[in-house]
């Protein structure tokens, strides 16, 4: 475990690529399964199960990156093309008896408690951006639902093998709920993740469409704005359906998709109390009278950004 930070970036991406990338427990009994039944079993199941998992789905893509230039002249952007390629015995016989997150950090619940809240949000950010992409007729939905995933790989990396680090940055933001993830992170560790983790993508050569989807300085492209909404949703919607960013976010993929608030509550499929709740929040703003009503959370992030 890292227990202080790294002094640059270099340093970061040499520690990652020497270190095993730990999996879901989840991830890995659900793959023994399929296993199990391995005649009953194609690359599309097995894509639905990686494609969960954003360790588990960047494991593969770095793997598979050097049969691209021996066999193919593209690159492989999706996971169901990366199994394809390798083959599904193959893929079993590489990926057994994985390092999971939850043997890593038997010893630090709270960091456990972390990273399972920041996966879960890139869980839930990678079915909005399917969804969307879905919606705008995206050419390859995998595409942008594999970005939204992996985007904040780095975070989730933090919380894996750094989680005193981790945790001071929560720390950070819990006392000032205004302090922006970035710069709390340069306050801990001297960069930014966002940074670390293209460094990252250069060094496993994950593919050049996956790195543009994930770099928010690319958000004129209409698929970068469908990741980066997807991701922002995710993140603020798990401090709770009244969070003040979300007014925002919800005017910014109405215009994307070109839907109306009323369409787009319903495709989030939301119950009615948390419409309810969303509708009482939007009109205390609007009057400039605090909401009391509390928000049930959604599942509080560690490192969300405000």
């Amino acid at each position: 475990m890292i227990e202080q930070a790294l002094k640059d970036i270099e340093s970061w991406v040499l520690f990652y690529s020497g270190a095993e990338m730990p999996i879901l427990r989840q991830t890995a009994r659900r793959l023994e399964q399929a296993r199990e039944r391995i005649d009953d079993v194609n690359g599309r199941d097995i894509a639905a199960i990686v494609l969960q998992d954003p360790l588990m789905a960047v494991r593969v893509l770095a793997y598979i990156q050097p049969y691209r230039g021996r066999y193919l002249r593209s690159d492989i952007t999706t996971i169901g093309s990366a199994v394809m390629m390798l083959g599904v015995e193959p893929f079993f016989r590489k990926f057994e008896n994985p390092l999971t997150i939850e043997s890593l950090l038997h010893d630090e619940p709270h960091a456990l408690l972390g990273v399972l809240q920041v996966i879960r949000r890139a869980q839930r950010a990678s079915h909005y951006a399917h969804d969307w992409a879905y919606a705008r007729h995206d050419m390859n939905m995998e595409e942008v639902a594999l970005a939204a995933l992996l985007h904040d790989l780095a975070e989730v990396l933090l919380w894996c093998f750094a989680p005193r680090l981790a945790m001071k940055i929560r720390s950070l933001q819990q006392t000032d709920h205004t302090l922006r993830s970035a710069t709390a992170q340069e306050m801990v560790l001297n960069l930014r993740l966002s940074d670390v983790q293209l460094a990252l993508c250069s060094e496993w050569h994950l593919p050049e469409l996956l790195k543009t989807l994930m770099d928010d300085a690319n958000s004129h492209l209409p698929r970068v704005q469908n990741v980066a909404l997807a991701v922002n949703l995710a993140r603020h919607s798990a401090n709770g359906w009244d969070d003040a960013a979300l007014p925002d976010d919800f005017t910014a993929i109405e215009k994307l998709l070109h839907i109306s608030k009323e369409t787009l509550l319903n495709r989030l499929r939301l119950p009615p109390e948390e419409i309810a709740l969303l509708a009482s929040s939007e009109e205390s703003m609007l009057s400039g009278t605090p909401d009391a009503t509390p928000a049930p959370s959604a599942g509080t992030s560690p490192i969300a950004d405000k």
